[in-house]
């Protein structure tokens, strides 16, 4: 077991600080060290906790015995207000490199201070603080008790997500790993158009079938940035810094995941259940045609059996079982 005297200790601890302070004040930009939260990750840290002690702890008891919000209005500019965000963020990473010279295959940070360099760094600090503006996503679901759309999924990928952007504006304000923003502000600007059109009413949203595909876009972005970051292994002829190449793929392999998985459970499974219950709905249906109206109202053993069957198939898919059992007794009863 290891043991320190004091004076020891003193010294581990003066080392680590002094280590500490010499990668934030001398390995870090520049030109990035005094905007606003970019002193020290630990502010952002606190924030984003704080974000997801609010979502699964304070939001959901504060709201407990109070009425959901109607946020329609609101959620409509909120929304809006998040295109106009992300379009704009989408046009300075295409104009500050990734539409007008970069490489796709390895571009460096440039950390001079000219024009084109200063207002990518600029753009890379814009997409740090658009994540916090993210987080009213998850307040708007408290707020409407929607507790089902804050998943796990959800609360990790909206805290985590400042966090990690602060260390790329820190130290690498641009170059390749940046081409994760330029896909992310592209996917915000479909997404938040369909929040905004969903959040219009059952007018608009019947036109909104297409929200499964927004996940799959999601995923297509992650498997992008795996290959764009995990390239650098390979050949880095720009001299990029590696670590940052595996640190962006690294996240995109998680997320990958998590999405993956939320997609599987969401959509996949739950279209196969449907399936089921309408293959065994059409199943009851057919049997109880073919006895005919008097075989269900009559008191033989198959008509109970028929009836057992609705009644448990009822109590499984309630509210909706209830009117299913309805609509095949009705429709035996018409033939």
């Amino acid at each position: 077991m290891l043991s320190y005297t004091r004076e020891e200790l003193e010294n581990l601890l003066t080392s680590i600080y002094d280590g500490w302070r010499d990668l934030m004040d001398n390995k870090s930009d520049p030109r990035t060290r005094d905007w606003f939260l970019m002193s020290s990750p630990f502010p952002t840290i606190a924030i984003s906790i704080t974000y997801a002690y609010i979502v699964k702890i304070l939001g959901p008891k504060l709201m407990e015995n109070r009425k959901p919000f109607e946020l329609r209005k609101v959620l409509v500019v909120y929304n809006f207000f998040q295109v106009l965000f992300s379009i704009y963020l989408f046009y300075e990473a295409s104009i500050g490199g990734w539409l007008n010279g970069y490489s796709f295959t390895c571009e460096p940070v440039d950390y001079s201070y000219s024009p084109k360099a200063i207002r990518t760094a600029r753009g890379c600090w814009w997409y740090f603080f658009s994540k916090f503006t993210e987080f009213f996503d998850t307040f708007f679901f408290v707020m409407r008790k929607r507790y089902d759309q804050v998943s796990t999924l959800h609360v990790i990928h909206h805290g985590i997500m400042p966090v990690s952007v602060w260390w790329g504006v820190k130290f690498t304000p641009g170059g390749h790993s940046t081409f994760f923003g330029f896909l992310n502000t592209f996917v915000h600007i479909i997404m938040y158009t369909y929040y905004m059109l969903a959040a219009m009413g059952p007018k608009v949203q019947k036109y909104l079938w297409w929200k499964k595909y927004l996940t799959v876009l999601q995923m297509v972005q992650f498997v992008l940035v795996m290959i764009h970051s995990f390239q650098l292994f390979f050949r880095n002829d720009c001299n990029y810094p590696i670590g940052f190449a595996y640190f962006i793929g690294a996240h995109a392999v998680m997320f990958y995941f998590l999405f993956s998985d939320f997609y599987k459970k969401s959509y996949l499974r739950r279209d196969a259940k449907e399936k089921s219950k309408k293959a065994y709905e059409n199943g009851l249906l057919k049997a109880a045609t073919e006895n005919g109206k008097h075989e269900i109202n009559g008191n033989t053993k198959f008509a109970q059996s028929i009836n057992n069957k609705l009644e448990d198939y009822a109590k499984s898919t309630s509210p909706i079982g209830e009117t299913t059992r309805q609509r095949i007794i009705a429709a035996a009863g018409n033939n």
